[in-house]
């Protein structure tokens, strides 16, 4: 269903400009004591714009048409191409394997438990925006 050459162009493209926002940002901010903080604050953004994304669509209607390319533009695509569990699992392991192991534990275990709570914090302001439009 989705491998329709256009849907593929769509997550391309929005991969491509994912990636490179990710590595801009990863090279711009500095790494104090060696902790990835540019992947964090990338992983925890996604994923609170991707909760969101995703609630304001399902929100608007079925997944088709437009929806759909801007799910898999924006979501899959760009989001996809930003965020990053790659990086998140090397850094992990640079830290673990660089005598940290606390750190090496805690940062991906953070990693993930702020990434759901900011994938809820996105869904629940998607709900309210959608609700206040719907009562404007």
């Amino acid at each position: 269903m989705h491998l329709r050459p256009t849907s593929l162009l769509l997550v391309i493209a929005g991969g491509t400009v994912g990636t490179l926002v990710r590595e801009l940002i990863d090279l711009a901010l500095p790494r104090p004591g060696g902790l990835p903080v540019s992947i964090l604050l990338i992983n925890l953004s996604g994923a609170l714009i991707l909760g969101a994304l995703l609630e304001g669509l399902v929100r608007r209607g079925p997944d088709e048409g437009r929806r759909r390319s801007v799910r898999l533009l924006v979501g899959t695509g760009v989001l996809g191409g930003y965020t990053t569990y790659s990086a998140l699992a090397a850094d992990s392991a640079k830290l673990l394997l660089g005598g940290d192991a606390l750190l090496g534990v805690l940062y991906p275990l953070a990693t993930l438990l702020l990434g759901a709570l900011a994938s809820l914090a996105g869904i629940l302001l998607a709900r309210r925006i959608v609700r206040a439009g719907a009562g404007a």
